[in-house]
């Protein structure tokens, strides 16, 4: 996976890393990136300033405990933030560039969902990508989704910036780990009760209105396939065989389902973009697939957006 060069991963706690740090590894070695382990502590309300020091360093040293025995030739860093954990892990994205956030899922006992407060906030406002792995990781991903958002009025040669970054990243890992890998796109006809309400001939009218609707998103799948087969080259779109799933219904309920029903083991997918009805994604759907998923899940964002969590000031 040749994108990213400069990755944040947070541990959760000092005695060991978890799968989140075993991606990263993996994920810096195969990039040649730079790797920054980091913990946050909660600041201390107590006590006098020296205890908080003392306790950084010896959680800085248990972090590097976790890598001293790796003999990969990734340069690793490792550092101990002090706050809110998603507040500072967004500040430090945003004073060094991170261009990747990898973490273990908090899977909070209290919840049904693997998703905990933290994760949601770095996933909500987060500016990069944020890869977020199941406590119980597998050491290789047999089946990845990758759900991608067709909007109407881009169903169309121009397959978008948040679909690219979806398929890049979903292709390559699916490729590295080996993996099968799963194109998944959503679609509804928004306004076939309207359509009955108005028309002369309901059954007739809204049968070529939900007709017309599917052809607009089969085309619009056809040029993501095209995409990737451009994107991947024919040998290895051909050895990696992705299957294309366009299907009905409304996204935050089909894309939990279509995990389940292929055993994903990830899901990529975008956090803020468009989708088939107008509305943010993150607003409301994005929000309900999250609450739904038991995988991991590598979340990606569309060039230009701004964090609404920002630096100090000097």
């Amino acid at each position: 996976m040749q994108r990213f060069k400069n990755i944040l991963c947070v541990v959760t706690t000092h005695e060991q890393g978890g799968p989140a740090l075993v991606r990263a590894l993996t994920a810096a070695e195969s990039s040649q990136a730079r790797l920054t382990v980091v913990k946050v502590l909660p600041e201390l309300r107590v006590g006098r300033p020296e205890q908080q020091a003392i306790l950084i360093e010896r959680v800085r040293t248990a972090l590097a405990a976790m890598t001293a025995e790796y003999g990969g030739g990734v340069e690793i860093e490792h550092e101990v933030l002090v706050g809110t954990a998603f507040l500072e892990v967004i500040r430090a994205v945003l004073a060094r560039r991170f261009d990747l956030v990898i973490k273990t899922a908090e899977q909070p006992s209290f919840l049904e969902r693997l998703f905990g407060s933290d994760d949601m906030h770095l996933l909500r406002k987060c500016p990069c990508p944020v890869w977020l792995t199941h406590p119980e990781e597998k050491a290789n991903y047999e089946s990845i989704l990758a759900a991608v958002d067709i909007a109407e009025e881009a169903a169309g040669a121009d397959v978008g910036d948040l679909n690219r970054q979806i398929l890049h990243l979903a292709s390559a890992l699916a490729l590295s780990d080996p993996a099968d890998l799963h194109v998944l796109h959503v679609w509804d006809a928004a306004l076939e009760q309207a359509v009955r309400s108005w028309s002369t001939n309901p059954d007739i009218e809204a049968a070529s209105y939900v007709q017309h609707e599917r052809e607009l998103h089969e085309r619009g799948m056809k040029a993501v396939e095209a995409h990737l087969r451009a994107q991947l080259g024919k040998e290895a779109f051909e050895y990696l065989a992705p299957d294309f799933h366009l299907q009905r219904g409304a996204p935050a309920t089909q894309i939990p389902k279509a995990a389940q029903q292929l055993g994903a083991d990830l899901v990529v997918m975008g956090t803020v973009a468009r989708t088939g009805i107008a509305g943010l994604f993150i607003g409301n759907t994005a929000e309900a697939v999250l609450e739904q998923l038991h995988c991991s899940v590598l979340a990606v964002k569309p060039e230009g957006f701004v964090s609404p969590v920002t630096l100090p000031a000097t």
